[in-house]
């Protein structure tokens, strides 16, 4: 256990994502009943559904010799090493050795497991550190967890460090600016005071004096799982419903290697919710695209460095503030405390 952790222990966790967490890890769609292997959260972690379609996911390393788990066979809850045919649970235990049967390997559980969720159109992952039997819940912001909102995935991987795409969504001044063009982000005052208040989970950054004019306000949560969310208000030509929302998440993959989910949402009902799904997928989601990648873009130019040679001012105090806190979180874990 380190009492006093370094700038170089303190990099690495953060690095690799807070444990006792739950991320997004992918779409839905990337896992089916043939295993697949991704990194993500400083893991190599192989995933696959049996035949009702409820996923699992191991550490993607046999126990016995090392190979890969997703080179082998899927058993329903279980997978078998194409090696030498070592078969291990989804919970991490050694079901059996084919090649040594009552070895002391069968019925040990040294392979790392992980609680999976299937939500929304992605998987969540909790990223513990040793297996656990029962996680806390998956516990989702409002846009996603109520059926009172209509919602959209926007799933990307950006050549950056995941704590860049947290800091972009907490900086509500760049819209002003980099996204100047966009027909939902031209209008409102290009210099603005801000101010931070405190939430149930977080905080927010809110524009002191203007409001539901462009993206004014953002929201960091953490209800055990970290989460990122604003509003844009939309002209008229944008149809029925309330302002456009997006829910943000970001995972660390690896070697600055983000993968990025936006659940692009508005609080629609009835015909209004046909409605603005016809033209969000006819017109709108274009548009979005287009947004995305001017972040995209200048995300993935900035130097590795770059966080470490700024000059902030008054409008990054919500940046400042998030790293503060995800400083915080990972000296709780390096000490024990977490």
């Amino acid at each position: 256990m380190t009492t006093n952790p370094t700038d170089v222990e303190l990099e690495k966790v953060l690095a690799n994502g807070i444990q006792n967490r739950w991320y997004a890890i992918c779409p839905s769609s990337f896992v089916g009943q043939t295993p697949v292997s991704l990194r993500r959260l400083g893991h190599k972690i192989v995933l696959w559904r049996d035949t009702d379609g409820t996923p699992y996911a191991l550490e993607d390393h046999c126990p016995h010799r090392g190979a890969p788990l997703s080179a082998g066979v899927p058993l329903g809850n279980r997978i078998a090493c194409g090696y030498h045919g070592v078969e291990v649970s989804c919970n991490g235990t050694v079901i059996s050795v084919p090649g040594n049967p009552g070895c002391k390997l069968e019925g040990s559980r040294p392979t790392l497991s992980f609680h999976v969720q299937d939500a929304h159109g992605a998987l969540f992952l909790y990223n513990s550190p040793r297996n656990v039997d029962q996680p806390p819940p998956l516990t989702l912001p409002e846009e996603l967890s109520s059926d009172e909102y209509e919602k959209f995935l926007c799933y990307l991987e950006w050549d950056c460090d995941y704590r860049y795409v947290l800091d972009n969504v907490m900086d509500p001044m760049h819209g002003t600016f980099l996204h100047k063009q966009s027909h939902s982000m031209a209008a409102g005052a290009r210099a603005a005071k801000f101010e931070l208040k405190d939430t149930e989970h977080g905080f927010s950054f809110e524009k002191a004096e203007q409001r539901d004019v462009n993206f004014d306000w953002t929201e960091f949560a953490d209800t055990g799982i970290h989460w990122v969310r604003l509003d844009i208000p939309y002209p008229k030509s944008g149809g029925p419903g309330g302002s456009f929302g997006i829910a943000a998440f970001a995972t660390p993959m690896y070697d600055n290697k983000a993968a990025v989910f936006f659940w692009r949402n508005r609080k629609v009902s009835g015909w209004q919710r046909d409605s603005w799904r016809f033209l969000y997928k006819n017109r709108l989601e274009a548009r979005h695209w287009d947004v995305v990648e001017q972040d995209r873009v200048i995300l993935e130019v900035m130097e590795l460095d770059a966080n470490k040679r700024e000059h902030l001012y008054q409008h990054d105090v919500a940046v400042t503030r998030l790293r503060r806190m995800m400083r915080q979180l990972a000296i709780e874990q390096l000490t024990g405390n977490n």
